[in-house]
């Protein structure tokens, strides 16, 4: 594990592939442990294959990717802050309480800020394909 003093050492290639081993590991234990990283996957999957057949431009591409790059660090975060509120303690405390419900709903906000944008991105070239436009 890098430690702080690490911080202040000089530049290392070795060390930043050892953090780039590290984030992938967080990666592996997220999708082991959380329902709802499936849930976001199925869907980013289906945003993704939506952008290929709409032939999305690349400004709607760049909206798509950001929303749903939003959502997953919303996700992570979440899942990291309830974990350090599980670690401080599992007995109901109203702070921690309050620290789960916000940083959920930050994952809400993401999520519904990315529903917008699909709606905008998707919508107009759905109702042309099925012929409403």
């Amino acid at each position: 594990m890098i430690t702080r003093d690490e911080s202040s050492k000089s530049f290392s290639i070795k060390a930043r592939l050892k953090s780039l081993e590290f984030a992938w590991d967080g990666l592996k234990t997220f999708f082991a442990t959380q329902h709802n990283a499936v849930i976001h996957f199925y869907m980013t999957v289906f945003v993704f294959l939506g952008a290929v057949f709409f032939d999305l431009s690349r400004g709607e591409l760049l909206a798509v990717i950001l929303a749903t790059g939003l959502v997953w660090s919303a996700e992570l975060f979440n899942t990291a802050i309830e974990k350090v509120c599980d670690t401080v303690s599992n007995d109901f405390h109203p702070s921690i309480k309050f620290i789960k419900d916000v940083s959920a709903a930050a994952v809400l906000i993401s999520a519904i800020a990315a529903l917008v944008v699909g709606v905008i991105v998707f919508l107009p070239k759905i109702l042309t394909w099925v012929g409403c436009f």
